[in-house]
């Protein structure tokens, strides 16, 4: 729990999701099982939402559900939520998200891609405590880009649902300037890794993602 927010007259209770059902075909393997420090994308961004001020953190897959349920090395408590059609695009796992964080009586999420697992915690924290202080949407930035993760309080919940596939959350950020605070975000927060290149240039050598790889291949 943290402070009361002038939206929620009382604490405001705030559900991390990670978005990871996308099937990773820019670099040859679901993303949510890319190696990174002794774990996966997956697990190690669930972590870094694992802030005091986050009451649950959900985990929306889809492409090879079970093998990322099998293999990502979640931590305890991580809940998962299989998206049916992860080809629809994001918005649906956005959705599926807010029906997750809703079950759990959220206040308020953040929505964060598996693809981007080097925002700090204390980038986590400043949106959480934007959201505390009244933002309805609560965005960290670095050097004039958007990062992650984006915080969206209950009320904006409805403009997330109705947004087109193709825009999405992006949708309500163009839309709806007057409701976004921005967040001053640490460097990590604005990086992706979308392709096996970025991967070599940000993490190491390919040949960290063979067995990834030839396991995605393969089933």
């Amino acid at each position: 729990m943290i402070p009361r927010s002038p939206w929620f007259n009382g604490p405001v209770r705030v559900v991390a999701v990670v978005l990871a059902a996308g099937a990773g075909r820019r670099i040859g393997a679901p993303k949510a099982l890319l190696p990174i420090g002794g774990t996966t994308f997956l697990a190690h961004v669930a972590r870094g939402l694992d802030r005091p001020g986050v009451a649950a953190v959900v985990a929306v897959i889809g492409h090879r559900a079970r093998r990322v349920e099998g293999e990502a090395g979640l931590p305890p408590g991580v809940a998962l939520v299989v998206n049916p059609r992860p080809d629809d695009g994001m918005l649906g796992s956005v959705i599926l998200g807010l029906d997750a964080a809703d079950a759990r009586g959220a206040d308020a999420v953040l929505l964060h891609p598996v693809d981007h697992p080097f925002a700090s915690p204390a980038t986590t924290d400043a949106v959480v405590a934007a959201l505390a202080a009244g933002a309805l949407v609560a965005v960290p930035s670095y050097g004039g880009r958007r990062g992650h993760p984006g915080g969206f309080a209950r009320p904006v919940w409805a403009a997330l649902r109705e947004a087109s596939p193709g825009r999405g959350a992006r949708a309500v950020l163009a839309d709806r300037p007057e409701w976004v605070v921005h967040i001053p975000g640490d460097a990590g927060c604005v990086v992706g890794i979308d392709t096996a290149e970025d991967y070599e240039r940000r993490i190491g050598p390919l040949r960290l993602l063979s067995h990834v790889v030839r396991r995605a291949r393969g089933s």
